[in-house]
């Protein structure tokens, strides 16, 4: 797939109730978050908008259809880890598979460096081969993994960590 293909657009509330949407798939049919119920508007509001201009969502459009979303968020807040931030990847179904995915983490990471992150994490449900598949294709390893730390669908799942120190 071609860049030119993809335009990656800053979070917009013009796209909260389709990102929503796509969110909810996810919420309603996966393990791949571990809410588990249908989330409001002020729910997802909350989720993709942030204080701190550093941290962002970026929309992924392709041949102007909505596609999914990339966030980069706090890892946590204490001033040591200001270097270190999260990436989250969140796709349309139809849209997986394509290039879409490795797309949005590079643009991430592209916008990490520029605010001066050192390290970029990812926290993804041990039982999500694909995003696992996404991120170790794209330069991220195992540094964690916790065992039966979740509840989701009657059953206990695991979180595996990944990371990557960008240059």
């Amino acid at each position: 797939m071609e860049m030119a293909d993809v335009v990656f657009r800053e979070m917009q509330e013009e796209y909260l109730v389709a990102v929503r949407d796509i969110y909810l798939h996810y919420v309603l049919h996966t393990t791949a978050t571990f809410h588990a119920r249908p989330l409001t508007r002020e729910d997802m509001r909350e989720i993709v908008f942030f204080e701190n201009e550093k941290y962002k969502t970026f929309v992924i459009f392709r041949e102007e259809e909505l596609c999914g979303y990339v966030l980069l968020t706090q890892h946590k807040k204490r001033e040591a880890y200001d270097t270190t931030a999260e990436v989250t990847v969140y796709l349309k179904p139809d849209c997986i598979g394509v290039g879409l995915g490795s797309l949005g983490l590079q643009h991430l990471e592209e916008y990490a460096r520029k605010q001066g992150i050192h390290v970029l994490v990812a926290t993804i449900c041990g039982e999500n081969e694909k995003s696992i598949h996404l991120v170790e294709r794209n330069g991220y390893f195992r540094c964690a993994h916790y065992k039966e730390v979740g509840l989701k669908f009657g059953q206990y799942l695991d979180i595996v960590g990944y990371q990557k120190i960008l240059a």
